[in-house]
């Protein structure tokens, strides 16, 4: 099997023996309906993230610091604001209630480079792939971040 997250979210959801930190009891009560949507932007800013990373990764090797700013470039709100509105067309009720309660929860403040909508936006983007993630959608992550990264070379 190639490494990759997608592979690693598959493998959960068909509950190969997977090495895991979080016990089955752990997560008793805990569904991601359940959650907030700041607990679920939680887990998705740090799916997204390590997205973004594979993304560049398999695109050729380059300084570390180059990388890091092109991640950085990905991740920002200004991005993740862009790459909400390439999948809008594409998300089914459900997703699109989960984007829409994330991008409506109240944070706790807006970063100084973005503004307050692509903030919000962004929010409700880590909301959906946290939520995504969290029910094991890995097919569903690969298909809206293979649109998001189709969307951005456009």
């Amino acid at each position: 099997m190639t490494w990759n997250l997608i592979s690693f979210i598959k493998s959960r959801k068909q509950g190969e023996n997977q090495p895991s930190v979080i016990t089955e009891d752990d997560t008793a009560g805990a569904s991601p309906d359940e959650l907030t949507p700041l607990d679920l932007a939680f887990a998705g800013d740090a799916v997204y993230g390590l997205l973004v990373r594979e993304y560049l990764l398999k695109s050729g090797s380059r300084p570390v610091k180059e990388l890091h700013t092109l991640a950085v470039e990905m991740v920002r709100a200004e991005a993740q604001a862009k790459a909400a509105h390439i999948i809008m067309p594409m998300l089914s009720p459900d997703e699109t209630a989960v984007y829409k309660r994330g991008r409506n929860a109240k944070v706790g403040g807006i970063p100084k480079n973005a503004t307050p909508g692509e903030y919000h936006s962004a929010t409700g983007l880590e909301a959906l792939f946290g939520w995504l993630y969290l029910n094991g959608s890995g097919d569903r992550i690969e298909k809206l971040f293979d649109a998001i990264c189709e969307g951005e070379k456009k």
